[in-house]
């Protein structure tokens, strides 16, 4: 009932607020050419000298009124609008997984790199950013290391604000949605004069949550975030100027809706709980965000001196019920505290010579703290307790002694309800960089052919600095037990012993990266172009920091073990009636179990960088006079150190490993046609074939570790179809009518198949969601109606195993609301 009050209301505001006087940014364009969204939106980028069109690369742009269309609200919404992009929306913002062509990232450094006003997002932790006052986005495909460096080997997303001197006055933007979902914006632009424009932004968002917790039957999924920017830009003279923003967001986000799937092996299932959300200890993330900027550009006669700094201030706290049971097993909690000082100077020819070059330094140094204690809960404790006696007796000889025999019983626990395991761990990175690239047009005298070149010097020095451990006490006493007589003998009473592991020390770690590019370019004319290119790009690597809690629960193990060791020898040495040979056995036993050889922690902890060469041949197209768009790609990927993203051994916490080799080749094709000046539709299909090559790791099955060859099996969470088809629709009325025009937007989107583990048991077949809009525009204003997922289309959004037991998300179902836009 409220939630239809709530939209009523709305609804009735809108007739009082929206219908005013006309804007441009809503009416229709009385053409049937397709424009170049950089035509329209001209945007001000460092480091290139033309359009991306008539650049020899794969690259997708949307304009606001296409984002709006297409419900893009967040980096997440762009999965399926890009071809070979997947972005599964899953998890909180903490988790932003960007894949294209073969290569992504759950956790750790990304594989696609984001810029926000030409300023560089180094932490994927704040890439899910609040999209309310964005004019433009470009998604450009493969790796762009040459010119932006590490983590763009997948490729680059850039995100444009709208520039108070091209948009005057203020907007406000409401909106109300089925399962509580509200949201509020305003932002006022102004120009003080020709030399001086700035906007002020404020926004709000509260999301109800779409999953229910069946053990308590709340919705988990919760969200609320606040926040607002500044921009400000000043031409104190005709060639400079100046680019100031900061952008502040709150974000407090409930549970992770993790639906339990079923065991992968072991155990028997409890079939009341598949699929179910069912866990007892509160999830939830909460994020502090603060971006800041400043962009300097000087116009000299023959060049453009660009300089670009950045600062961004991210903290925030993730609590993790991590085995995502009713059982009180353990927990996590992870703090992070980083702070990004970034700068980057360019130097590029003006645009329109034949000679285009671009030349600059880079580099970035991050302050990162994070304090991620897990603990072990009541049932946690208990599992320690159980796998370390059933090890220890199951390995415990039977004594026989004529016709009666003992069998040794032993009891190792751990005393507590709790067990925490604390950890802090420092891990700045200092990155600099060197690159040029160079593009000569009209090569050889033949008009339209060119060719670019380039080449980075990329350098990166990671640093760890740890102090994790654990303090606990544990009781022991051993026993045997006398058959036939089923007589329980006391070997060793019962005594407490105290234990304490921890690791302390500092790790470091450098690497030079080279990665150059080269491309050959044929312009048949302004608008239709071919293109062959080469490029090799690169993740940085970096440290598991989760490692040390499976480091610490063997050494617990061990160390437990070398206290029932030191005092259960002597007696048994000392007992007559066992024989030598079963006392060795038992010494043996004890001795292996309490063995704890050094650890080579560097090795253990660190995982190298992934980097690959990229082959490509595209074409760009514009026909029939300017009504058809086509963007043509064919492409070969070789990649090296794969990072894949696990969970450890024990299930406490994710780790990145490296894979090895893969290779993925596939073809994109994204078509814009204007059919008529009302009609227009737009469509894109991306295929991927993305398998290892050479994958052979060790894994524990049914208990023991064996060897697995994964060569062939296809890449996981790389879909190997993607594709949408979506139209628009202008119904343009009288001059004097109510409304100037109702516009109706429709897209279609799917994604499939998709593995979500590198044994491709699990999968996601080919699934697809319909979106709709309807909006009513009035001047400066727009009602909307809309609809996400039309046909309550039941998808896995996520899947990933832990602790042998198996977990997905689920994708959002069909939700409805309206949207409120005016400028006064």
């Amino acid at each position: 009932m409220k939630r239809r009050i709530t939209l009523a209301l709305l609804a009735g505001i809108s007739t009082q607020v929206a219908f005013s006087s006309p804007t441009d940014e809503l009416l229709p364009k009385d053409t049937t050419k397709v424009f170049d969204i950089e035509e329209i939106v001209v945007i001000a980028t460092p480091k290139e000298n033309s359009r991306l069109r008539q650049q020899p690369l794969s690259a997708t742009s949307f304009s606001q009124n296409e984002m709006r269309g297409n419900a893009v609200t967040s980096v997440k919404s762009l999965s399926g609008l890009v071809p070979n992009l997947f972005i599964p929306d899953y998890g909180s913002k903490l988790t932003t997984s960007v894949y294209v062509r073969g290569i992504g990232s759950r956790i750790n450094t990304p594989a696609v790199g984001l810029y926000v006003d030409n300023i560089p997002f180094i932490d994927k932790s704040a890439f899910d950013f609040n999209y309310s006052d964005i004019e433009r986005i470009d998604v450009m495909r493969g790796p762009q290391g040459t010119l932006y460096g590490r983590n763009t080997m997948g490729g680059l997303i850039r995100v444009f604000t709208k520039s108070p001197f091209t948009y005057q006055g203020t907007d406000l933007r409401l909106s109300g949605a089925t399962y509580n979902d509200y949201k509020a914006s305003l932002t006022h632009y102004h120009r003080i004069s020709p030399h001086f424009a700035f906007s002020v932004g404020l926004f709000y968002q509260h999301n109800g949550g779409f999953f229910k917790n069946s053990l308590t039957g709340k919705r988990i999924d919760t969200d609320d975030e606040f926040g607002g920017r500044i921009r400000a830009i000043w031409l104190p003279k005709e060639n400079l100027k100046l680019d100031f923003t900061v952008n502040y967001e709150y974000t407090n986000q409930g549970g992770y809706p993790y639906e339990y799937t079923g065991k992968v092996e072991g155990e028997e299932d409890r079939a009341e709980y598949i699929g179910k959300i069912a866990y007892n200890n509160e999830c939830g993330y909460k994020r502090n965000l603060l971006n800041t900027g400043l962009n300097l550009e000087h116009q000299a006669e023959n060049f453009i001196l660009s300089s670009v700094t950045g600062f961004q201030y991210l903290y925030d706290q993730m609590n993790l019920d991590q085995d995502f049971t009713e059982q009180d097993l353990y927990t996590m909690m992870q703090k992070q505290n980083s702070k990004t000082l970034s700068e980057e100077i360019v130097l590029k020819s003006k645009p329109g010579r034949r000679w285009q070059w671009t030349t600059g330094i880079s580099g970035f140094y991050q302050w990162l703290g994070t304090n991620a204690p897990v603990t072990f809960q009541a049932d946690g404790v208990n599992w320690l307790n159980q796998t370390i006696n059933t090890n220890a007796n199951r390995y415990m000889p039977q004594i026989q002694m004529g016709p009666m025999s003992m069998k040794f019983q032993f009891s190792d626990q751990i005393n507590g309800s709790q067990l925490p395991i604390n950890g802090r761990f420092d891990t700045p990175i200092l990155n600099g960089a060197v690159f040029h690239q160079s593009t000569f047009n009209d090569l050889f005298g033949l008009e339209g052919l060119s060719l670019t070149a380039g080449l980075r010097l990329d350098y990166e020095s990671l640093r760890l600095k740890y102090d994790t451990g654990c303090e606990f006490t544990h009781t022991y006493s051993l026993s045997g037990v006398l058959q036939p007589l089923n007589k329980e003998i006391s070997m060793i009473p019962e005594q407490s012993f105290e234990s304490r592991n921890n690791y302390q020390g500092k790790l470091s770690h450098d690497y030079v990266q080279l990665l150059p590019k080269i491309a050959l370019q044929y312009n048949f004319d302004k608008g239709n172009n071919i293109y062959v290119s080469a490029t090799k790009g690169y993740r940085s690597g970096g440290y598991n920091i989760q490692m040390f809690s499976d480091l610490l629960q063997n050494d617990m193990q061990s160390s437990m073990m070398k206290d029932v060791a030191d005092v259960t020898i002597p007696v048994i040495n000392n007992v007559p009636m066992i024989g030598d040979d079963i006392k060795q056995k038992v010494i043996g036993i004890l001795e292996g179990m309490s063995a704890s050889g050094e650890t080579d922690i560097q090795a253990t902890t660190l995982y190298k960088p992934e980097y690959s060469w990229n082959y490509e041949i595209g074409s760009h197209l514009t026909l029939f006079n300017g009504k058809l768009q086509t963007d043509l790609a064919l492409f070969y990927m070789s990649t090296r150190d794969q990072q894949l993203s696990r969970f450890a051994e024990s299930g406490l916490g994710r780790i990145t490993v490296n894979a090895g080799k893969s290779r993925s080749l596939g073809g994109e094709v994204a078509l814009r046609a204007q059919i008529t000046d009302a009609f227009s539709l737009n469509g894109n299909y991306g295929y991927t074939y993305a398998t290892f090559t050479d994958y052979v790791t060790e894994e524990r099955i049914n208990g023991q570790k064996q060897e697995v060859s994964y060569n062939g099996h296809y890449v996981p969470f790389v879909p190997k179809h993607t594709f949408t088809v979506g139209g628009e629709y202008i119904f343009a009325l009288k001059k004097n009518s109510f409304l100037d025009n109702i516009t109706v937007n429709a897209a279609y989107r799917a994604a499939g198949r998709i593995y979500w583990t590198e044994k491709n048991d699990v999968s996601q077949a080919l699934y697809g969601t319909l979106n709709g809009r309807v909006s009513f525009n009035k001047g400066n204003g727009q009602v909307a109606f809309w609809v996400n997922n039309a046909l309550n289309k039941d998808y896995q959004a996520f899947y990933f195993e832990t602790m042998s037991r198996g977990f997905a998300q689920k994708g959002r179902p069909v939700q409805v609301g309206v949207d409120i836009r005016c400028r006064f």
